[in-house]
């Protein structure tokens, strides 16, 4: 949710594509781009409003600003438009998952006012909420830069800090904060360099679909992914 999550770069690599989404009102319609700027520029923002790229139209999204750009005002609008979403019996209506997204690049990240109330206060009932760890790479760069303090090569260092980076965020204070707060994300995915063109988001995509625990949303979730055709094969073999 963090404005420099990365999150755009996410979801274009999820649609595989690098056009634009095109964005709609709770109407269903279409907004001018140059209007949603100006309003944007104003502070403005409008959960209710829906992204969607023409490579991949099956996909809807919903952004949120970061709780620390709206304070308490954006929190309940988000925490409103959950629980509004969670009553809606049409499933094109209905939010089936919620990706927070948590940026890693910042130095000793810690968790956020907005993150501790969002954990502590929103019950999305029975919405699976999803913690992208987004700039996991952030992360290689520290262990790379400790490898090479102990005297490994730049060869070396390079090699070991992705399973350093790892082994320390599984030991590390973000995982923990989810094992005590009062309604827990049901599983996390560690995203890097999503900025290259070969950026995989098959992980995302497949623990996605396991926290759905709807087998007609799963086949359907499924039959959006078109162009990985694993994951399409797994979820109409399997159901």
């Amino acid at each position: 949710m963090p404005a420099n999550a990365g999150k755009t770069t996410i979801l274009e690599r999820v649609c595989n594509t690098q056009d634009n989404p095109e964005i709609y009102n709770s109407a269903g319609e279409k907004i001018d781009p140059a209007v949603l700027k100006a309003s944007r520029e104003r502070g403005e923002h409008n959960i209710e409003n829906e992204m969607v790229f023409q490579s991949n139209p099956g996909f809807v999204f919903h952004d949120s600003r970061g709780f620390e750009a709206g304070g308490a005002s954006e929190f309940e609008m988000v925490k409103a438009f959950i629980s509004s979403r969670s009553k809606e019996t049409k499933i094109t209506k209905q939010l089936h998952a919620i990706w927070y997204c948590i940026p890693m690049d910042e130095a000793s990240r810690s968790f956020t006012a907005g993150e501790n109330k969002f954990f502590s206060q929103c019950d999305t009932g029975t919405i699976p909420v999803i913690i992208l760890f987004t700039k996991f790479d952030a992360l290689y760069d520290v262990e790379f830069a400790n490898l090479r303090k102990e005297g490994k090569s730049w060869k070396d260092a390079k090699e070991l800090a992705p399973t350093h980076a790892e082994v320390s965020f599984a030991n590390g204070p973000q995982l923990k904060f989810f094992k005590e707060v009062r309604w827990p994300p049901k599983c996390h995915v560690c995203l890097p360099n999503m900025n290259e063109d070969n950026a995989d988001c098959g992980t995302l995509i497949e623990r996605t679909a396991e926290t759905l625990d709807n087998e007609v949303l799963q086949q359907l979730f499924a039959s959006t992914q078109q162009s990985n055709l694993e994951i399409c094969m797994k979820y109409a073999v399997e159901r």
